[in-house]
């Protein structure tokens, strides 16, 4: 048997992960940005953490977190998309994109759960691994998607697969519905996915 095809699909996943990477290098923030936001975020967590607002605290805080952030910035915000003004980024997650995240997993709980207790009194499951596609590409964004489906009761993410640019979840499904990938993506996904192409690539 030729290895031509090997080679070929070979060549084709490099290329694929090479037009990949270009694309995640021309869509990061710019450096001042990703330190200003970690730190911002760390300086949040301080305060938090230390239940203090006394000045002491807070400006030891700020120059601790400060020196984290010059280290750490790409730990958190790598995967973010580049759009808007930092200001613009941070009201926008604070006020909007923060607030809609928690409403829609507030809705997909209630809902799974009243859909898992329907399940349990009447014994009636059909349990199954489904494989779904996600736009996501950055690790950040694919990650908070595994974890929403598995905080869901009744849905539980055992893997993910990376091919050719293209991401698959396995989710194990206690009732499943469709056979249909796509239609079993929107079902599980939800508005999770939506939400999250908003913020990370």
């Amino acid at each position: 048997m030729s290895r031509v095809p090997f080679y070929l699909r070979d060549r084709l996943e490099a290329l694929n992960e090479r037009v990949l990477a270009e694309r995640f290098e021309a869509s990061k923030l710019p450096t001042w940005e990703r330190v200003l936001l970690t730190w911002f975020t760390l300086l949040a967590f301080w305060v938090v953490i230390t239940s203090s607002l006394e000045p002491a605290s807070v400006v030891s805080g700020a120059v601790v977190t400060l020196i984290v952030a010059l280290f750490m910035r790409d730990l958190l915000t790598e995967d973010i998309r580049r759009s808007g003004h930092i200001a613009e980024k941070i009201l926008y997650f604070a006020l909007i994109y923060l607030p809609q995240y928690l409403v829609i997993m507030a809705f997909r709980l209630l809902e799974s759960n009243l859909k898992v207790a329907k399940n349990v009194i009447f014994m009636d499951i059909n349990p199954g691994i489904v494989k779904i596609k996600t736009d996501l590409h950055s690790d950040t964004g694919v990650t908070i998607l595994a974890n929403s489906i598995t905080l869901t009761p009744g849905t539980l993410t055992l893997d993910v697969k990376k091919k050719l640019g293209e991401t698959y979840l396995y989710v194990h499904w206690i009732e499943v519905e469709t056979l249909n990938r796509e239609k079993a993506g929107e079902k599980i996904k939800g508005d999770i996915e939506e939400w999250l192409k908003k913020v990370f690539w």
